[in-house]
């Protein structure tokens, strides 16, 4: 393969990997505020245990999310030196915001959450905990407002030589509020609450399966499932809104995410199916008019299609339909399970049901899955653009990168990863079988509540 291919694998690879944690640190974050409110709202020492139960989870993903991400700093710097000298400007700028807004902020208050349970006062450190969860959030924001400007390049200009232009932040603030910033921020987290509320659904519907850690395992099902719904619910109409929002500012991306060749009024909407990239069409379940009603809130609007513009200039069409199309069917399951798992655990018949608390242990994929295609799809339909218009992919290579180096380094990352990946599987396994510990419901020598019915837990 060439040096190209290879580059976008390894990235693709580096970046994907390193995905795996962020939603997680910040939807467990959201999770820990309202346990700990929980706490000191009730007085309920169970929530104490979940809050450093979850704590002890927490920590583990944001070690992994801090040691998977360093890699693509260097990447930007190695493989796509090109790139980083033409928008280096822009993305110095956030990536610094960044480092002083969040990171600082949340590594800040990090320690009194790991280890300041007996030391400091439980206000205090439920402060600390919500100053960790908006350094995640922080964090976030400004990632997503770096890789829009990809996207939706706004407040700057171009300066240098013809053959050395880069582009220099004019306006701070309309570079941070490009056209597609919010609507993806927005979008970015609802998927990371979904994470962090499912991995805690999940677990909890494991407890309760295995019989173990039963009070635990209520509480944390009637905290967590209202917020996985709500996150879904929220998550479809902030899907709503980011795709009308590429269909005015990118329609050749919206075009490969629905297969649509021709601009057309009346445009359908493809269900399931498939791409005929031979004769340019889709294959499957269609609905009329769907499409263009979405879109424009009229079902007789014309759509743009991909005949609109140059060959040249389209996304891969097909790995953009199955990947957007696959993120889209994964948020639907998670919406009809969230909904299930209320609806059951309200009328206090979740517990008899236990063909869907096995779909709850499993509902902890969704996110993850449907995150990671929503990442793909994002940025596979801004091909052939590194930056949107502006900049060509190849364009942004390093000129001194050879393809045997990045093969190399890619058969490394790979082997580190899958050692990462299988110690995270197994930390994250043994504080799961180890459960809770029986003591953190006694915090400063409080004696523990009775131990409570399942007919006492309901939404």
């Amino acid at each position: 393969m060439d040096v190209l291919t290879l580059s976008r694998i390894q990235f693709g690879l580096t970046i994907g990997f390193h995905y795996i944690y962020p939603p997680l640190s910040i939807g467990l974050g959201v999770m820990l505020v309202l346990i700990e409110a929980s706490w000191l709202k009730t007085k309920n020492e169970v929530y104490h245990q979940m809050a450093k139960f979850w704590t002890n989870i927490f920590a583990l993903t944001f070690a992994m999310g801090v040691a998977t991400g360093l890699v693509m700093e260097f990447e930007f710097g190695t493989n796509w030196a090109s790139y980083s000298r033409f928008v280096g400007d822009i993305f110095g700028s956030a990536l610094a915001a960044e480092g002083i807004f969040a990171f600082f902020l949340e590594a800040g208050f990090l320690a009194v959450l790991l280890f300041g349970w007996d030391k400091v006062g439980p206000k205090l450190h439920f402060f600390s905990t919500c100053m960790v969860c908006l350094g995640a959030h922080f964090s976030a924001v400004w990632i997503t407002v770096a890789n829009s400007f990809m996207q939706t390049p706004a407040g700057y200009h171009l300066v240098g030589s013809e053959m050395h232009k880069r582009a220099e932040v004019t306006n701070f603030w309309d570079m941070v509020m490009s056209p597609s910033s919010g609507d993806r921020l927005f979008h970015t987290l609802c998927g990371a609450w979904m994470a962090g509320a499912f991995l805690v659904v999940s677990v909890s519907a494991y407890y309760l399966l295995k019989k173990r850690h039963e009070d635990f395992a209520w509480r944390s099902l009637q905290l967590a499932l209202p917020v996985a719904l709500i996150a879904s619910i929220v998550q479809g109409i902030s899907g709503d809104m980011s795709a009308r929002e590429v269909a005015k500012w990118q329609p050749a991306k919206l075009a490969a995410f629905e297969g649509l060749y021709n601009t057309e009024s009346n445009a359908p909407l493809a269900i399931v199916g498939y791409v005929d990239e031979k004769d340019h069409k889709v294959e499957g379940l269609e609905v009329p008019d769907l499409l263009s009603f979405l879109t424009y809130h009229d079902p007789h609007a014309t759509v743009t299609g991909l005949d609109s513009f140059p060959p040249e200039d389209w996304p891969p069409v097909e790995s953009c339909f199955m990947f957007f199309h696959g993120m889209v069917a994964i948020g639907s399951a998670l919406l009809l399970i969230s909904a299930l798992g209320c609806y059951y655990l309200r009328r206090k018949k979740l517990a008899d049901k236990r063909w869907l608390l096995w779909i709850l242990v499993f509902s902890v994929l969704g996110p993850e899955i449907a995150n990671q295609l929503g990442w793909y799809a994002a940025e596979v339909g801004r091909q052939p653009w590194i930056v949107w218009h502006m900049m060509r992919t190849p364009m942004g290579l390093s000129a001194v990168v050879r393809a045997n180096t990045v093969l190399t380094s890619l058969i490394l990352f790979t082997f580190i990863y899958f050692l990462l990946g299988a110690l995270f599987i197994y930390l994250l396994n043994h504080k799961i079988q180890t459960g809770p510990h029986p003591d953190d419901l006694v915090p400063h020598g409080k004696l523990a509540i009775p131990h409570l019915t399942t007919d006492e837990y309901s939404i």
